[in-house]
């Protein structure tokens, strides 16, 4: 498992019942994980006394119970990069700490690559990814079809000092962003994505992630520039193997550029228990 262990202002403190129990710089949540299916050993009162707890409703969505009086949104750092942190209606908070493990590579493999990159990251959501490859010195592109969380990601590279970085923010369908790009003949040598499960488009076009993931990748391919440095998957769909993502980087970009892949889960360290929580895949195309 890849594991995010080097975060200072977020701690996965505890698990089990179905919730996690974090601390998101001085604001202790209490979430549902549907992945948390063992039982809570002790309920302490760290797990009474969080400043928020979402409960899931019988009808879908669910709320928030505050405990106390917390911010609307509050800021927290991974080294040096800052992002706006918001308990949201649908319990998330606006980031996904697990994914410090990706950023770390990438601002890595930007940094040692002794050249300009230029990235493409699609699915962009609140920009963790952007602002990460932005610090590091890239060119970057940033993709998503929702206008708020586009403006949540430009004030995380404003909080960041990154505001004068070179960073493109587009709202827009991510297919047809990168179908215009192929007949514009742009360019790209690192992409980036994070595709949903299932999706719809603003004209009923359907995304379902098993049928349509290797035919969007390939197409994503087609916009690679000779000399490639990387390209990452990640995926949260349950049921998909990160094996699924080493074949389709295998058929559709090691077979054109060689390079190596790698893939497995990632995953955050739980503090209690000194288990693990498994967060998703990934799949890692490199140079």
């Amino acid at each position: 498992m890849f594991a995010a262990q080097d975060w200072k202002d977020y701690e996965l403190i505890d698990t089990g019942g179905g919730e996690k129990l974090e601390r998101w710089g001085n604001v202790v949540l209490r979430r549902p994980d549907p992945l948390v299916i063992w039982p809570l050993v002790k309920e302490t009162n760290a797990w009474r006394q969080a400043d928020a707890h979402y409960h899931r409703s019988s009808s879908g969505g669910g709320n928030w119970e505050y405990k106390k009086k917390i911010p609307e949104r509050w800021t927290i750092s991974y080294r040096d990069l800052k992002f706006h942190i918001k308990p949201t209606g649908f319990k998330h908070t606006g980031l996904f700490p697990e994914q410090a493990i990706n950023w770390q590579w990438m601002m890595d493999k930007i940094a040692n690559s002794g050249r300009r990159i230029r990235v493409l990251n699609l699915f962009a959501y609140t920009g963790g990814a952007s602002v990460a490859c932005a610090s590091a010195g890239a060119e970057v592109c940033h993709v998503d079809a929702s206008k708020g969380v586009v403006t949540w990601a430009k004030e995380n590279l404003q909080l960041s000092g990154l505001g004068d970085r070179p960073v493109r923010f587009i709202t827009d369908d991510v297919f047809k962003f990168v179908q215009r790009e192929q007949r514009r003949g742009s360019k790209y040598d690192a992409i980036i994505m994070d595709p949903p499960s299932y999706g719809r488009g603003p004209n009923g076009e359907t995304w379902k992630l098993e049928t349509d993931l290797y035919p969007f990748v390939e197409s994503c391919a087609s916009i690679l520039t000779d000399n490639p440095l990387f390209f990452l998957i990640n995926s949260y769909t349950t049921g998909i193997s990160s094996t699924v993502l080493k074949n389709i980087l295998t058929i559709s970009l090691g077979s054109k550029f060689g390079g190596s892949i790698t893939h497995g889960e990632i995953g955050l360290p739980i503090t209690e228990s000194k288990l693990a929580l498994p967060c998703g895949i990934l799949g890692r195309w490199e140079a």
